[in-house]
């Protein structure tokens, strides 16, 4: 029950003074009371769990993932102030791994803008494999982001086909990765039409359409005012966003 308690908190941004009054209407058309005040549906919100892991529905045995990663505004309030007085709020980044044909999201993670995307790349990737019952990460679809020597080797060491953009004026040579070397050979010496279809790479933009979806209809900007309220509510989003496409 509080899954959906918090699943109409988040997907009608309803506040809990708001949500009080909704439920005590509600609780004679159900079996269970859900009558509670206010500051206890605050409470029991902000530490309800539920794992992205737990909401994936069905993959395939093969699977391709799609990285990237999106900002998030921290509040949409008070954007006129932070002009004027040139104040830094600062937002919130969101990396996800989903899966490119079920469009489940695989994992997730939340950072602040100051880390960048290379660092949550291989986490993100071992994490989506592990949340996988049956499946198997074969391949991984990435913008030029994430064109670090570092993610080659240990994509190589992995097992996992790199289907990640090479930047234009890559060296063929191997300096520090013979994999990534041998990915921008083959990306220079095909051109980026032939090697974006040799790979179905537009199909990365899967992960644009996730994003789109979630903020129209999540939102786009956080409610909580703390940092761990933040970092709280976007990995509820996130996994109640796989309990939609699923069900």
């Amino acid at each position: 029950m509080l899954t959906k308690v918090a699943a109409i908190h988040v997907l009608f941004s309803m506040p809990y003074r708001q949500m009080e009054g909704f439920l005590r209407k509600l609780s004679p058309f159900v079996q269970q009371d859900l009558a509670a005040d206010y500051t206890t549906l605050f409470r029991r919100i902000r530490l309800f769990e539920l794992p992205v892991s737990d909401t994936i529905g069905q993959t395939g045995k093969d699977v391709v993932v799609a990285i990237d990663s999106t900002g998030i505004k921290v509040t949409n309030r008070g954007e006129w102030m932070r002009e004027k007085w040139r104040v830094h709020r600062g937002w919130i980044e969101v990396h996800v791994a989903i899966d490119r044909k079920s469009r489940n999201i695989l994992e997730m993670e939340v950072t602040n803008e100051t880390i960048p995307d290379e660092k949550c790349c291989i986490p993100l990737i071992d994490s989506a494999q592990n949340s996988l019952q049956s499946g198997t990460v074969r391949k991984v679809l990435g913008d030029g982001a994430y064109d670090h020597i570092s993610i080659f080797n240990d994509l190589e060491k992995r097992h996992i086909s790199s289907a990640i953009k090479i930047r234009s004026n890559a060296s063929r040579r191997s300096k520090g990765s013979s994999y990534r070397a041998q990915c921008a050979r083959e990306f220079l010496d095909a051109g980026y039409e032939e090697w974006a279809q040799r790979h179905n790479y537009g199909s990365r933009w899967a992960v644009e359409g996730v994003f789109s979806s979630m903020k129209r209809i999540l939102g786009k900007s956080v409610k909580a005012t703390s940092i761990n309220g933040m970092f709280h509510e976007f990995p509820l989003k996130f996994s109640l966003y796989n309990i939609l496409i699923n069900s």
